[in-house]
């Protein structure tokens, strides 16, 4: 099964050389279409999930399908692999079914929008972007059941087919959609934003072509990619070592129907000019749905994430090195799902393959090595019928936190795990919906001590005016985010409901259609980053300053071996006297400090949490 394409023009475009201006000319102009994109459908959107937190990921590809400029590097040539049909100009494709697109998107949520440009008969390239949807129905608000255990449960799961046939509207397939998710107008506005943005980017291509002719446009693409692949040749030789093998492994804390943690594992082995990613040695796929049903290209991606752009900050990385980089994930695990597993809370995946390439490839550079940080983005659901008028209100978001301590200096304090995702304005949510924001603070202690200081996590305090039923979907509540290079990890995540009648209800982080009253308050506590270098290096009058903003508490300032007072006066003979004793004391800093062992995790989890541990992952 492949789509076929329809061209009317029958003559190859020829290659030719593109001079470095006309480069750099259209390099520009594509990363400026791909914001564009962005910006269109911003201003078109309804929910706030996307219009105010920006939950949406676009991308310009070359005639294959190769992605140019994008932020997510979702894989069309395996869209349209599993696309039955032709494909004409005006058709847009639609799809929010990972499991018919080889994990080009990775759950039901994500509604992928895809279109051909045209010019002159020929496909020159294409423009997709996905957002996530609010709600696609299913058995809960949001559609993200936290036990949910196959993907039937979690909403309508759109297989790809034309929206779109040769710019003629498939109404009736439309309205069946629309007829099966909770509020169909936000989900119309935000799926008109995704064809729009998708549209624009059309219309940039077609003008570039008319500036510069189809064949230089499509050769410069040609260029930029292979500027690409030379760059990535040339870091694989210098940073690996023929033959070696690296090897790395974190730990998603749970399920959300009672096992964990997950062990996950990427290993790297340099043969020749190529590289394997192998996650072999990863836990098997889950019960629940944390699974991350990860696309090899978004493999690459982010593999290419962590070396090119730190090499070339500047450089418009895009798909050209994927040949240089192999990749191996097993069927059956959590990687890899068989279908028809659920996946709905598969963006503990997403953010923890951060932390693992991070670990791994920072083995061979220490120096340059990041901590853990907020791996992750934690859902908060709110909804139900206000009281008298009976309308339904429906609030999906996602929380901040800390983010790691780095070579470069201190982690922000309460911030996304995502560049471009910005956070919902408490006056937005206090507008629109039935609660307040008693409380958006950072949580002193909270990330990691170290030469440079892991951010802080927050605590986002909602006070809930109306009965309705709320969700979460947050990790990093078992394991600690490590620390590097001697910094020590960062706090662990918590989330608790103070009740109108003054009793408290301690929640796991994945929980959805708890009951919630006028009057009660959740505390939606997120985790820090750890700490990056050693603590006892920190300047005490830094540690003083953090202690008078309230970002380090005076027995915090402790672990950086400073004494100081609740105004942040360092006593500078104590300091040095704190720290000579402290010194004396530790062993040696290891380059990676996970906190202690699993196995005592485990055995103080209740104590510690008041949450039961989790059971050991089963076998499937």
């Amino acid at each position: 099964m492949m789509a076929q394409i329809i061209e009317t023009a029958t003559v190859p475009l020829a290659a030719v050389d593109v001079d470095p201006v006309t480069l750099d000319i259209i390099e520009n102009a594509l990363r400026n279409a791909r914001h564009e994109m962005d910006e269109v459908l911003f201003r078109t959107a309804l929910s706030p999930g996307i219009r105010e937190q920006h939950d949406e990921f676009p991308l310009i590809g070359d005639p294959r399908g190769r992605m140019v400029v994008g932020q997510f590097g979702l894989s069309i040539p395996a869209l349209l692999d599993g696309f039955d049909g032709t494909i004409e100009e005006g058709d847009v494709l639609l799809t929010s079914d990972p499991y018919s697109c080889d994990g080009a998107i990775s759950h039901a949520n994500d509604w992928l929008v895809v279109m051909p440009i045209y010019v002159e008969g020929r496909v020159v390239g294409w423009a997709s972007m996905f957002g996530h949807m609010s709600d696609v129905g299913g058995k809960t608000a949001c559609s993200m059941p936290t036990d949910a255990r196959t993907i039937f449960e979690e909403g309508v799961v759109i297989p790809p087919f034309k929206l779109y046939s040769r710019g003629v509207l498939n109404e009736d397939a439309l309205r069946i959609i629309l007829n099966q998710v909770r509020q169909p107008d936000w989900n119309r506005a935000d799926l008109n934003g995704l064809i729009a943005a998708c549209r624009t980017a059309s219309r940039r291509i077609q003008e570039l072509c008319a500036r510069f002719g189809a064949e230089t446009y499509t050769s410069a693409l040609e260029a930029l990619l292979q500027r690409n692949h030379d760059a990535m040749r040339i870091l694989l030789a210098t940073l690996f070592e023929d033959g070696e093998t690296l090897t790395f492994s974190d730990y998603i804390c749970d399920d959300g129907v009672g096992y964990g943690p997950y062990r996950l594992t990427l290993s790297l082995t340099r043969t020749g000019e190529k590289v394997l990613l192998d996650f072999s040695g990863s836990d098997p796929q889950a019960q629940g749905p944390i699974n991350y049903y990860i696309n090899e290209n978004l493999a690459r991606m982010f593999f290419g994430i962590y070396l090119i752009t730190v090499a070339d900050p500047q450089i418009l990385w895009n798909d050209g090195f994927y040949p240089l980089v192999d990749v191996r994930i097993p069927e059956k695990s959590f990687w890899r799902p068989e279908y028809p597993a659920a996946l709905n809370a598969r963006n503990h995946g997403i953010g923890r393959i951060f932390d693992l390439f991070g670990g791994l490839l920072g083995q061979k550079t220490p120096e340059l090595l990041n901590a853990a940080g907020f791996s992750s983005s934690p859902h908060f659901m709110y909804s139900g019928h206000k009281t008298g008028t009976g309308e339904w209100f429906q609030l999906y978001s996602i929380g901040f936190g800390g983010i790691p301590g780095r070579p470069i200096g201190d982690g922000p304090d309460g911030h996304s795990l995502w560049p471009s995702f910005t956070n919902i304005p408490c006056e937005f949510l206090e507008s629109y919906y039935p609660l307040r924001v008693e409380r958006w603070e950072t949580v002193a202690d909270t990330g990691g001590a170290g030469l440079h200081r892991g951010g802080n996590g927050v605590d986002v305090a909602y006070r809930f005016l109306e009965p309705g039923t709320i969700a979460i979907h947050d990790d990093r509540w078992l394991t600690y985010p490590w620390g590097v290079n001697g910094g020590d990890p960062g706090a662990r995540g918590r989330k608790w409901i103070e009740r109108a009648d003054g009793t408290v209800q301690v929640l796991p982080s994945k929980v959805h259609d708890v009951p919630v009253a006028p009057g009660d308050l959740l505390h939606f506590v997120t985790w820090g980053g750890g700490g990056w270098g050693d603590p006892l290096e920190r300047d005490p009058d830094l540690v003083g300053l953090e202690v008078r903003r309230g970002l380090v508490t005076p027995g915090g300032a402790r672990r950086y071996g400073v004494s100081c007072d609740e105004a942040g006066t360092v006593d500078v003979e104590a300091t040095a006297g704190l720290r000579e004793s402290l010194r004396a004391a530790r062993p040696e800093p290891a380059v990676f400090n996970m906190g202690p062992p699993l196995a005592e995790i485990l055995a103080r989890c209740e104590a510690e949490t008041g949450l039961p541990a989790p059971r050991p992952p089963l076998r499937v």
